[in-house]
C-alpha cells in the first residue's frame, strides 16, 4: 500500500492567523497597505509595504498619540479612530505617500464601524483609498454627536457608563467641540 505525500500548510495559515489569497491580491497591487488593528481600548493605524524579506511599517499612528493634541476622551471610539486615521493621513502626505489599499486583516467589514471611521480619516487627510462612500459612517458619528445625546439621555440616571469622565471632570457634552479643535490642530502639525 503506497502512501500518499502529506503537505503541510503555511503555520499561519493553520492558525488562522493569514488568509494568503487575500495577501497576494494586495501584493499584486504594488500600492503600501493601510493596516487598521482596533483592540477596546486603543486603534493602531499603519502603512505597511512589502518587501521580500519582510513586510516594512512606513509609517505608524496610534490612538495614545491623540493626547499629544490635549484629546482627554476615549482612545477606542469612532472619533479616535478617525481623529488617528487623521493624524496618519499628515504623517504620510509628509512623506509623500499619495495612495494606499485598505487590508481589514481576518476582521469583518461592518458599515460604519471603528475601521472605516480610520479610513475616512486618512482619506480626508488627502491619501487616495479606493472606498465606497456608503460604507463610512456619517459626519454626525465621526464627530462624536451620537455620544453626546447617549449621555444627555442618561443624564440624572444611576449608570456607570461614563463614570471614568465623571472620576476625571471631563464633561462629555464637549466632546464635539473637543473633536474639531483636536482636528484643527492635527492640521497645523
Amino acid at each position: 500500500m503506497k502512501k500518499k505525500p502529506v503537505s503541510i500548510s503555511y503555520r499561519r495559515k493553520r492558525e488562522g492567523k493569514t488568509n494568503y489569497k487575500k495577501r497576494l491580491k494586495f501584493l499584486l497591487s504594488n500600492k503600501p497597505r493601510l493596516v487598521v488593528r482596533p483592540s477596546l481600548k486603543n486603534i493602531v493605524v499603519q502603512i505597511i509595504e512589502y518587501h521580500p524579506k519582510g513586510d516594512q511599517t512606513i509609517i505608524s499612528a496610534h490612538s495614545r498619540e491623540l493626547e499629544k493634541f490635549d484629546w482627554k476622551f476615549s482612545k477606542g471610539n469612532i472619533p479616535a479612530a478617525y481623529l488617528t486615521g487623521f493624524l496618519l493621513g499628515k504623517k504620510a502626505a509628509k512623506k509623500k505617500i499619495k495612495e494606499s489599499i485598505l487590508d481589514l486583516g481576518l476582521h469583518t467589514s461592518t458599515k460604519g464601524s471603528r475601521i472605516f471611521a480610520c479610513l475616512k480619516g486618512v482619506v480626508d487627510a488627502g491619501i487616495k483609498v479606493p472606498v465606497s462612500e456608503e460604507i463610512l459612517p456619517s459626519k454626525e458619528r465621526v464627530s462624536g454627536q451620537h455620544i453626546v445625546k447617549y449621555a444627555e439621555q442618561l443624564k440624572g440616571k444611576e449608570t456607570k457608563i461614563f463614570s471614568d469622565y465623571m472620576q476625571k471632570n471631563i464633561d462629555v457634552s464637549q466632546l464635539s467641540k473637543v473633536f474639531e479643535e483636536v482636528k484643527n490642530k492635527i492640521i497645523k502639525v
